[in-house]
């Protein structure tokens, strides 16, 4: 999945730091999908900071999209959650 990130000199030349970020991962609806994707990116944020997030269902119910908006610092630190966010379980897709 690396190959699908950003680089670093895109992310800077398309946000002013620090700012609010969207990241998308889509995964199986089932086993706390939701849990595992909100751990990931607190794991990478200030321990007072709680994300805004919202979750959609796809029309089958097979899988569920969780948009999160955490505050980051720098292009090093959306990265940072990217990696962290690669490593969730039932992960299918990520943006």
């Amino acid at each position: 999945m690396n190959s699908g990130l950003p680089n670093i000199e895109l992310l800077e030349s398309t946000h002013n730091f620090p700012c609010r970020y969207t990241f998308k991962a889509i995964g199986e609806s089932n086993d706390h999908f939701v849990g595992r994707v909100l751990s990931a990116v607190k794991a990478s944020l200030d321990e007072s900071m709680e994300p805004s997030f919202s979750t959609r269902a796809t029309t089958a119910g097979r899988h569920i999209c969780v948009t999160i908006e955490p505050d980051v610092q720098n292009a090093e630190h959306v990265l940072s959650i990217y990696r962290e966010l690669q490593q969730v379980e039932g992960l299918v897709m990520l943006f």
